[in-house]
C-alpha cells in the first residue's frame, strides 16, 4: 500500500511539471493567434474547445497564410492522434457518465503519457487526471495572457517555452528507453522522424505527423514483447493480478 501511494505521489509530481512546463507555452499561441488575425474570444475558444496545441498552432499557421478551408483540414489531420490515445486511457480509467467526455476532452499527448507512465491504478489515473486538468487551465490561462499582450512579448520561442516543453516530454519517455522494449522504442522514434522528415517537403501540413504515427502504431501491432522483453513494474502488476 505504501509503495502504491508512493507511485501516485510520483504521478502528481510527473503531472505537475508537465502542466506548468506545457501550460506556459499557451502564452506562443495566445500571442501568435492574434498577430494571424484571430481576435481575443476567437482565440480563448479555439484553445479552450480544441484544446490541442499541435492542431491548435497548424490552424493559426494556415489561417495566417490566408487558407481557412486547409486550416480547418490539417488541424483535423493533426488532431485525429488524441483518438489514437482512446484504446491506451480508457482501460486505466474506467470512466463512466459524466467522467467520459471529460475525460476525452483531456486526452491529449501529456495526459497520456503520464497515465501510461504508471501500472494500472490509482497511479495512472492520478497522472492522467492532474495532467489533463493541469494543462487544461495553464494552457487556456497563458492563451489569455499571451491574447492581451500581443506584440508586447515579442517572439514567444525566445523564452525558451517551445524548448520547456519538449524536455518535460522527453523527461516521461526516457525511463523506457533502456531495455530490450527501449530499443525497439528508440528504432520506432528514429523511423518514425525520418518518414516525417521524408514527407514534410511533399505532401500537406499535418500529414508527416500521422503518417509518423502510423508507424509506431504499425510496429505495435505486428511486434509484440516477448517475455525478456517486459519491465519488472509489468511482472510484478501481472503476479498480483494488475495494478488497480
Amino acid at each position: 500500500m505504501a509503495r502504491r501511494d508512493d507511485e501516485t505521489r510520483a504521478a502528481v509530481r510527473q503531472a505537475v511539471s508537465v502542466s506548468v512546463a506545457t501550460g506556459l507555452y499557451g502564452v506562443s499561441f495566445g500571442a501568435l493567434s492574434v498577430a494571424a488575425g484571430l481576435d481575443l474570444a476567437q482565440t480563448m475558444a479555439l484553445s479552450l474547445l480544441m484544446f490541442s496545441g499541435g492542431s491548435q498552432f497548424a490552424f493559426i499557421g494556415v489561417v495566417g497564410a490566408g487558407g481557412p478551408g486547409a486550416a480547418i483540414a490539417t488541424a483535423g489531420l493533426l488532431g485525429v492522434r488524441n483518438g489514437l490515445y482512446g484504446p491506451q486511457v480508457a482501460p486505466l480509467l474506467g470512466a463512466h457518465g459524466w467522467r467520459r467526455p471529460l475525460a476525452a476532452h483531456l486526452t491529449i499527448d501529456e495526459s497520456t503519457a503520464v497515465a501510461t507512465a504508471h501500472r494500472a491504478g490509482p497511479a495512472a489515473r492520478a497522472g492522467f487526471w492532474w495532467t489533463g486538468a493541469g494543462v487544461f487551465v495553464l494552457w487556456n490561462a497563458f492563451t489569455l495572457v499571451g491574447a492581451l499582450l500581443g506584440d508586447a512579448l515579442g517572439d514567444p520561442r525566445r523564452y525558451g517555452l517551445d524548448a520547456a516543453a519538449a524536455a518535460a516530454f522527453l523527461a516521461l519517455v526516457w525511463p523506457r528507453l533502456g531495455g530490450a522494449t527501449g530499443r525497439l522504442a528508440r528504432l520506432v522514434a528514429g523511423a518514425a522522424v525520418v518518414v516525417a522528415l521524408a514527407l514534410t517537403p511533399v505532401v500537406p501540413p499535418g500529414v508527416p505527423v500521422l503518417s509518423a504515427a502510423a508507424v509506431a502504431i504499425l510496429v505495435g501491432m505486428l511486434v509484440r514483447p516477448g517475455p525478456d522483453d517486459v519491465a519488472p513494474d509489468d511482472e510484478e502488476a501481472r503476479a498480483s493480478g494488475g495494478g488497480s
